[in-house]
């Protein structure tokens, strides 16, 4: 089983911040150093230079070079994805796509979220963390007419009796190669959760998160070379 890293340049929120140190090393290696303990081996896609002629990367780790029409801000995730699939020298049913930008996440979410992924029959099991429920009151305007994002009783139902919401962390994604082949993408009919706490579910954009899940992993016990 392969983790997949992606990494790109070009950063508008904080330039750099995938090779940005964090206790001591670059962001994306907690992702690297995370996937190399807890699975078969990794794969970093990536389009910046400093990777890509680094010299230093364990065995178990390759490094893809990503094209630059899959390195764009918009660029969604799913062609990044089947572009380090068919660049895999070695079959493989399932990959394991873990985000460098969420270093919050414990060894233990990965092993769980995957053996919940095993049993459970999914064609992709993601991470997930408890969300604000009175997102289900809200609507879009379509011609001049609300609509509902869920059922439309939730519009009018007291914020205490609303279900429970989740919503993707980005941390974790365990995904089966066939199933994402076969629909062309991440959005696949059987999907399983897997429930991280808020406390680890944090996700860097800004100066202010990277300075944030830095100071959370130390005070964690997490010391200057990354190391809990």
């Amino acid at each position: 089983m392969i983790g997949i890293i992606p990494v790109r340049a070009g950063s508008k929120g904080l330039p750099g911040k995938n090779v940005r140190p964090l206790l001591g090393k670059p962001l994306y290696r907690h992702a690297v150093d995370q996937a190399l303990r807890t699975l078969d081996g990794c794969v970093i896609s990536t389009d910046i230079p400093e990777i890509l002629s680094s010299g230093d990367l364990p065995e178990r780790c390759r490094i893809v070079k990503r094209p630059e029409d899959l390195a764009a801000d918009d660029t969604p995730m799913a062609p990044v994805i089947a572009h380090a699939i068919d660049m895999l020298a070695d079959a493989t049913d399932i990959v394991v796509l873990l985000q460098a930008t969420s270093p919050l996440r414990s060894d233990a979410d990965i092993r769980a979220a995957v053996e919940l992924h095993r049993h459970g029959g999914f064609d992709l099991t993601m991470s997930v963390t408890r969300a604000e429920s009175s997102i289900l009151k809200y609507g879009y305007i379509e011609d001049g007419k609300f609509v509902a994002v869920s059922h439309p009783e939730y519009c009018f139902t007291n914020r205490q009796k609303l279900p429970a919401v989740y919503r993707p962390n980005g941390a974790i994604y365990v995904i089966s190669v066939p199933a994402f082949r076969r629909y062309g993408g991440l959005a696949m009919p059987e999907i399983g959760a897997f429930e991280m706490p808020a406390e680890r579910s944090g996700d860097i954009d800004i100066l202010s998160d990277f300075v944030l899940m830095e100071n959370l992993m130390r005070a964690n016990g997490a010391t200057d070379s990354g190391v809990r």
